[in-house]
């Protein structure tokens, strides 16, 4: 690990925070459902999906123009699903996963000709679904259950019918007003990089604690957020090519991190309570919020923890 990389724990190092912090009062239109209602009701129908045929390039590039995190994969005549790939799988095939050998060993390293392969090559193809008629409340503690952000849905012959997401079930769950504050659901012991470590570096950590995200920290400054999804983007709007010159995966995970970080940040304190940190992922559109107090990172609160604090009965 990089030994600028660290662990701080709530409380250990001051984060002067640039900028102004909008904690102001937020709006936003209420996806009103019944708790236990069927998972139709909130899932996405027209689902998006690719077949196993099509490249690992042509998947990334829907997935960015579209902003998902994860894209079907299906039979192209029968809509059967046959597996996914997410923008984690992604960095996993950049950032020295399992599925970094089909670069490093079948292409010897050339990252365009890895991503020319066919998305079947890194898709998962143990696919945790549900059924249509699944109660909200089942699909709250299958995500938080299995980890994951987004569940297929498929009728009894695996036809792919609809997709139910985290932010999906986040949207139902958090119209139930709760008293719990953020401070008591948030992570408080952070793993972060700093904007000058290899991109390799973040991702590998990434890919090791199973984060989707990282802080990105300098002189005790907290600068912004890397995601699963920064990393994909990167090579769905071809801003990667612009850096290679021999098309060695090596020249785009030696980068800094600071490449992939933007400057919009948002943040939460920790007294504000759950529904609040909602309606801010909702209207910002972030799956996380890192949580400020007296200018300190102290924590992060996520999607994932939304939905795991409210599907507690």
């Amino acid at each position: 690990m990089n030994r600028e990389n660290r662990i701080t724990k709530q409380g250990d190092r001051l984060l002067k925070m640039p900028g102004k912090f909008d904690r102001g009062p937020v709006s936003f239109e209420s996806r009103i459902a019944p708790r236990e209602g069927e998972v139709m009701a909130i899932a996405t129908r027209s689902v998006v999906s690719v077949p196993p045929t099509g490249t690992i390039m042509a998947a990334i590039e829907k997935m960015t123009e579209c902003g998902f995190r994860r894209l079907p994969v299906t039979d192209a005549g029968t809509r059967k699903l046959l597996g996914i790939v997410t923008a984690g799988d992604i960095m996993d095939l950049m950032g020295g996963g399992s599925r970094y050998n089909l670069v490093q060993k079948k292409h010897a390293g050339n990252l365009l000709a890895a991503i020319n392969e066919s998305v079947r090559e890194i898709m998962t193809t143990q696919v945790v679904t549900v059924s249509g008629d699944a109660r909200i409340q089942a699909v709250a503690d299958l995500i938080v259950e299995k980890k994951v952000g987004g569940l297929p849905i498929v009728t009894e012959g695996g036809i792919l019918e609809g997709i139910v997401t985290e932010r999906d079930v986040m949207k139902v769950l958090t119209t139930e007003k709760r008293s719990t504050s953020v401070e008591e659901v948030m992570s408080t012991v952070l793993t972060v990089t700093t904007p000058e470590s290899p991109i390799g570096d973040a991702t590998r950590q990434m890919i090791g604690h199973r984060f989707r995200r990282l802080p990105v920290v300098k002189d005790d400054v907290l600068l912004g957020i890397i995601t699963t999804t920064d990393v994909m983007k990167y090579l769905g709007t071809g801003q990667v090519f612009q850096k290679l010159v021999t098309g060695d995966v090596a020249e785009v995970m030696s980068l800094p991190v600071r490449t992939l970080v933007s400057g919009d940040l948002h943040t939460i304190s920790p007294g504000r309570s759950l529904n609040d940190a909602a309606r801010e992922m909702l209207q910002k559109n972030v799956g996380s919020l890192p949580v400020i107090e007296d200018a300190r990172l102290v924590g992060l609160i996520t999607e994932f923890d939304l939905v795991k604090a409210f599907s507690r009965r």
